[in-house]
């Protein structure tokens, strides 16, 4: 069979030059950019049963029990999703990851699904990135409610995605594929106003 890997296209390879060019700098600085192909694994499983703690083997790391909660472990990092629903979001290969995590549940009662190629990961950062955000995020984002290692569901724009804060400045959005290209320009030009900022000396 014939190696494709070198054939596949994310969704937002065509606005590769044009987020790199579109970057804020300054004082408000802002930069959007892509995680290519990234692994992504749904799990459904009761957390108090033995294949959940099977999947916690394999991972690393317990399963987060409270809403919005990350935990990270080496190259994986583990999204709550719902009372028995998390997304895997990794560095690993997924031809090793998710045969790992089937192997660990085979027989139990559980769902370990490959959706990798379900979502986009975007990744917003700069001093300037929660005040984007904000213009089209119904989620209070300040530093008092939200801040790193949160992930929730939420709509930016009105588009449904995953909005999780990875550092201080750091987001990290996971839209549907189909919806990559709308959300990515939408940040551009919503982050336009701060290089405006940056050509009138801070005076506007």
């Amino acid at each position: 069979m014939a190696d494709l890997t070198m054939q596949r296209r994310s969704p937002l390879a065509g606005l590769a030059r044009e987020m790199m060019e579109r970057s804020v700098v300054g004082e408000r600085h802002v930069r959007l950019s892509e995680w290519r192909f990234t692994t992504m694994v749904s799990l459904r499983v009761d957390p108090t049963s033995t294949a959940a703690a099977a999947l916690e083997s394999v991972l690393g790391t317990v399963l987060p029990r409270l809403a919005g909660e990350v935990r990270d472990h080496d190259q994986h990092s583990v999204l709550w999703q719902g009372p028995d629903e998390w997304l895997v979001v990794s560095g690993a290969p997924v031809e090793t990851l998710v045969p790992d995590l089937v192997q660990s549940v085979a027989g139990a009662h559980a769902a370990v699904v490959d959706v990798s190629a379900n979502r986009a990961v975007l990744e917003l950062h700069g001093t300037a990135a929660r005040a984007t955000l904000q213009k089209g995020c119904p989620l209070d984002l300040h530093p008092r409610v939200f801040g790193p290692g949160r992930a929730v569901t939420t709509t930016l724009a009105r588009i449904p995605l995953v909005v999780w804060q990875v550092g201080p400045h750091s987001y990290r959005l996971l839209p549907r594929a189909s919806y990559a290209d709308y959300v990515a320009r939408w940040l551009l030009d919503a982050s336009q106003e701060f290089a405006t900022d940056v050509r009138d000396g801070g005076r506007s």
